[in-house]
């Protein structure tokens, strides 16, 4: 059995999930997901890794299906609902899944799709008797797959055992000092590291109660201001949105909301780079300074500014336990602090393999084991900075290393831009030129008297040369900007 499972059985008869208005004890869901394991194994001993794709909405039933996979020897693999079909069936065929698991609701739109790729289509509400023992599960063997968000490619699948899994957890409920009397609101998705591990899987390690809501920014901001929940994480696109309806309330509903949200534990803020802007914001109506961190798909969580100490806004923090980090220049070699350099990690919570994929698996590793994340940053007094990603981030114009987060910082300050991305242009002059994705925060927006506002703040060869001004940047269902497609839509506009 999963070591997560392990652990549930102390805390059988404490509230794991919150969904839909009921709770769900620990003993509950052991109970119903050692029920549906034998559904999923129709008779067999052991699914001996087959992959099993599941889509169901975030809550109970969620969990019930992930555990089951897991319990009858299966790899899970999370599909988002809301996804176009297009991107499951292109899961579905290259991890070549075998079963495919849906809440009823989605039984009727799933068949075709089931049918043309000859999957079993199993409904979350199947039963049938229970007949023979389940299987032992070796922490060396594959647990899940989930596929990158393809900002910069297309999408592969980063397989994790359970042993990494237990790794990526312990780090964190070790770092972010997680008790079984913690309650934590989940309103992510939940086929990403961030909904799975950071809150769900934390939550369920430590005995503590992890509730699904859907999100809309006033209900969730009203949940929160009533004190009772300790923890909460969110990418930054959702606290810009929390931001956003806290300044629509009167100031009596914002004075009570703010003292709910000051008697929480922890805030945590990640998937994308944090503006400091709304980390100011937010500590300004909260009392909390946003504890930012960083991972991916391939290792979950690596670094993480402090639970206790200094938060330096702009920053990621520390290694977490058991993990190494060092930074390394283009020709591998590490640089001094202060220096850019590619983030190279080390550890247990790294993920075994690209699924199907033994030329990118082995390209992603250093010779001596190091995985290269592709991402940049810089160490400076023990604390690591992003710069950016090597393959968009990281703009080469005439001779300039530009960091495209530095600028979009600079840019996010000024108090007509509400958002904004900013990427390299092929140039042949320059190499690259930069060019900045506009969403406004007010109508007629000045061109002219935002270049002027940049050149007082910004080197020249810093300021973007082109402007487009959108109604929102284009995005994945994480709240990511999609670079690649921004580059599509700005060359457009040239």
């Amino acid at each position: 059995m999963h070591a997560l499972l392990t652990r549930a059985i102390q805390y059988k008869q404490q509230t794991a999930i919150i969904s839909g208005r009921q709770s769900y004890s620990y003993g509950a869901l052991l109970d119903a997901s050692g029920q549906f394991a034998h559904v999923l194994l129709a008779g067999h001993k052991d699914l001996n890794e087959q992959r099993i794709a599941f889509i169901v909405d975030p809550g109970v039933d969620y969990v019930k299906v992930q555990w089951a996979i897991w319990r009858a020897g299966g790899i899970a693999i999370p599909l988002h609902p809301k996804a176009p079909a297009a991107s499951h069936q292109y899961i579905i065929k290259n991890a070549r899944v075998s079963q495919l698991v849906s809440s009823p609701e989605y039984q009727a739109d799933l068949a075709p799709l089931a049918a043309t790729q000859g999957l079993r289509l199993v409904p979350t509400d199947m039963a049938v008797p229970v007949d023979t023992d389940l299987p032992e599960i070796a922490p060396d063997r594959r647990a899940m797959i989930l596929y990158t968000s393809g900002t910069t490619g297309a999408p592969k699948g980063v397989v994790t055992t359970h042993a990494n899994i237990t790794a990526q957890i312990t780090a964190l409920t070790q770092a972010w000092a997680w008790q079984p009397t913690d309650h934590i609101l989940n309103v992510l998705p939940m086929h990403h590291v961030h909904g799975i591990i950071n809150v769900l899987s934390c939550a369920l390690w430590s005995g503590a109660t992890c509730e699904f809501m859907p999100f809309d920014a006033h209900q969730v901001l009203r949940r929160l201001g009533e004190g009772s929940i300790s923890l909460f994480m969110a990418v930054p696109t959702i606290y810009y949105k929390l931001i956003s309806a806290y300044h629509t309330l009167d100031t009596t509903v914002q004075d009570a909301i703010s003292a709910g949200l000051k008697q929480m534990r922890l805030m945590v803020s990640g998937s994308a780079a944090l503006p400091v802007s709304v980390l100011a914001q937010w500590r300004e109506i909260s009392g909390h300074t946003l504890l930012e961190r960083y991972g991916m798909t391939e290792m979950g969580m690596a670094i993480s500014n402090p639970y206790r100490g200094e938060r330096r806004p702009g920053y990621i923090g520390q290694p977490l336990a058991g993990v190494d980090v060092k930074l390394m220049d283009e020709n591998g070699h590490a640089v001094v602090e202060g220096e850019p350099g590619e983030i190279m990690v080390k550890g247990p919570n790294v993920f075994k393999e690209y699924w199907d994929k033994p030329e990118a698996s082995k390209a992603s590793f250093t010779p001596d084991g190091w995985f290269k994340t592709g991402d940049v940053a810089v160490l400076n007094k023990g604390s690591y900075k992003i710069i950016g990603r090597s393959s968009i981030d990281i703009i080469k114009s005439g001779g300039y290393k530009l960091s495209a987060l530095e600028i979009e910082e600079v840019l996010r300050s000024h108090t007509a831009v509400a958002d904004c991305a900013v990427v390299g242009l092929p140039d042949d002059e320059w190499g690259e030129i930069v060019a900045a994705g506009l969403v406004t925060a007010q109508d007629g927006l000045s061109l002219d008297e935002l270049k002027a506002w940049l050149a007082l703040r910004l080197p020249g060869y810093k300021v973007p040369r082109i402007y487009h001004v959108m109604a929102d940047l284009p995005r994945n269902t994480m709240g990511k900007v999609l670079k690649n497609e921004l580059k599509q839509l700005l060359r457009a506009h040239t």
